[in-house]
This record gives C-alpha cells, structure tokens and sequence, in this order.
C-alpha cells in the first residue's frame, strides 16, 4: 500500500479456536483521507453496497437515539462455507476530530435466524478513526466475533493473513473515491451527522435483547476443505481488487 501501513493481528488464536471465536485487530494509516471522510464511508449504507464485495444485504432498522440504531447485516463467506449475517446495535460518537464506532449483536423480534443463513454474533466490534492532519488518518478495527460454527483452520488463516488486510485496502480505495461519489447520491443527506434528517422508526431498547452466542444453532464446518476458485483467488471472488463499481 506505499505509505498506507496495514497491520494484522490475530490475538489468542488456538483460545478462540477453542471457544468458537474469533479475535482480529487491524489497523491503517491513511495519509490521505481526511478522518471525517472515512467516518462518513463507514456509515453510508448505500455507498457500502457499491465498494464492500462481500456484502449479501445491508440494510437499517430502527433509531434508539440520535447517535444509536439497529441493523441488519449478511455477508458472502469463503467457500463452500455457508454465508453469515448479523443483527446489530450500533452508536457512535465523534470526539473532536476523532470518531468512534462500536456494535454488538442484538435479538430483534422481526428479525429472527434464516434458514439460508447462519446467525453469527459480534460480542464487539468497533472502530476507532483518529485524525492525524487535514488529509490524513489512522483507523483501528477490532472484532470479536462468534460465527457460531467451528470453523476450519485454513479459514481462520486466511481471514487474518489475507482477507482482513484486503478488506482494509479496499475501504481505502473507497475513501478515496467517496467524495466524488458523494456529490452525485445525496451530497447533503448524512443523518449520522444530522439525526434529523433520519426516516428510521423509533425503537426502545426494551425491544431488543442481547444475542447471546449459546442461545444459536451451531453449525460445525470444521472439516470443509478450501475450494479451487479460493485458493487461486479468481477475479471477483473474496478479496478483488475491482472498483468499477464506485462510480
């Protein structure tokens, strides 16, 4: 990435093995996208839908407070591995030039498991934007997650080794083509900076539950080999570089 530095972390592996978790910390520095642009990408749901490959449904719920609402999330896994989602709530705060972003896995009565699907469990996840000049910023992601199966070896290596440094370049790229996006799709609609611009129906928190991982099917995917199409990392597949799309 040049003078992008891209960091993977995978803390406690044979513990979260163990205990059917996942632990991974990554951490970017980006000299030039201002910290407020990468808070805004992390937010806008629609513009997610045009850079994140591996998103399957996106899509938000309902508002708890002008800085907090619940939402749905599913993603396209390694595979033949059986594809994931989340119900999650999520707040944020901005803090001066720095922002933070932090969820955690909640029942929603409308919202109950798929059976095309496996309910996976963000116990917490977060992200820490920090600005380190006009242009320029250092975002940390932390993730505990439960993707509630046991999951093969080869899948945990390839998440940290390869698909979470991936990831974390093509929001960079994203950034970078965020503006220019922006200002054809809504330029001045951000109801993460401006709650009153929000549509979503209020929702109280006496609706929701944690979801606690012990309460899901388990779903054992130990012995699932790595298919052809991952390991030669075909063009389109996990990971592809292909940003066509953020226009």
């Amino acid at each position: 990435m040049g003078d992008r530095l891209v960091k993977t972390l995978m803390r406690g592996l044979s513990d979260c093995l163990q205990h059917n978790t996942s632990g991974i910390a990554c951490r970017m520095e980006c000299r030039d996208v201002p910290a407020e642009t990468l808070y805004d990408v992390l937010h806008d749901i629609e513009y997610r839908k045009k850079w994140d490959s591996n998103v399957i449904e996106t899509f938000d719920i309902a508002r708890l407070t002008v800085n907090a609402d619940v939402g749905y999330y599913s993603w396209r896994c390694p595979k033949p591995l059986k594809n994931r989602d989340v119900i999650t709530l999520r707040s944020w705060l901005p803090m001066g030039t720095d922002y933070i972003i932090m969820n955690y896995s909640v029942k929603h009565p409308k919202y109950p498991p798929r059976k095309d699907l496996v309910r996976a469990v963000s116990i917490q996840t977060g992200y820490l934007i920090q600005s380190t000049g006009p242009k320029s910023c250092v975002i940390t992601y932390l993730a505990q997650v439960d993707p509630k199966g046991s999951l093969p070896k080869w899948v945990v290596n390839k998440s940290s080794q390869f698909l979470a440094p991936k990831a974390m370049k093509k929001m960079y790229k994203a950034c970078v083509k965020y503006p220019e996006w922006k200002q054809k799709h809504q330029p001045h609609f951000k109801p993460w900076l401006h709650p009153e611009q929000s549509s979503l129906p209020s929702l109280a928190l006496s609706e929701l539950s944690v979801q606690h991982a012990d309460s899901l099917e388990n779903i054992d995917e130990s012995a699932v080999a790595e298919s052809r199409e991952d390991r030669t990392g075909s063009a389109g597949g996990e990971g592809s570089d292909d940003d066509t799309s953020l226009t």
